[in-house]
C-alpha cells in the first residue's frame, strides 16, 4: 500500500486510492456528505479491484476517511459493511457513530438511491 496515493473528490462522493504512478483507480469508498440533522461523511459502499485485493487498500481508504472527519470537525455514520466492521475494529480512530445520524443517513439514502 506504501504506492498508493489516496485523493478525496467530494463533488463526485469517492474518496480514491490510485494505483503506483498516481493514475490508475484501484479501491474506492463511495459516500455521501449528510446536512441534517448534523454534518457527516456517510460511507455507502467500498470497491477494491480484484488484482489489488488483500494490499490494505480498504483499510488505508478508511482509516483516511476518518482522518478527513476527524480535520474538519465531523462525524462518520458509515452505512457501509466494510468501514462498520473497520470502525468496529479500531475504535481508537473510529469513534462510535450516533444512531440519530445513522438513521437520518438511511432515510437520505432511500430518499436518493441515485449513484449509489
Amino acid at each position: 500500500m506504501s504506492d498508493t496515493e489516496i485523493r478525496d473528490d467530494r463533488q463526485a462522493g469517492r474518496l480514491e486510492a490510485l494505483g503506483s504512478g498516481g493514475g490508475e483507480v484501484v479501491g474506492h469508498i463511495q459516500y455521501f456528505v449528510l446536512e441534517s440533522p448534523a454534518r457527516a461523511l456517510v460511507p455507502v459502499h467500498t470497491i477494491v479491484e480484484p488484482a489489488y485485493e488483500g494490499q490494505g487498500i480498504a483499510g488505508s481508504l478508511a482509516r483516511e476517511l476518518y482522518s478527513i472527519a476527524a480535520r474538519e470537525g465531523i462525524p462518520v455514520a458509515p452505512l457501509c459493511p466494510y468501514v462498520v466492521k473497520w470502525a468496529e475494529r479500531h475504535p481508537d480512530e473510529a469513534p462510535a457513530a450516533d444512531p440519530e445520524l445513522l438513521r437520518a443517513a438511511r432515510e437520505w439514502l432511500v430518499a436518493h438511491p441515485e449513484g449509489f
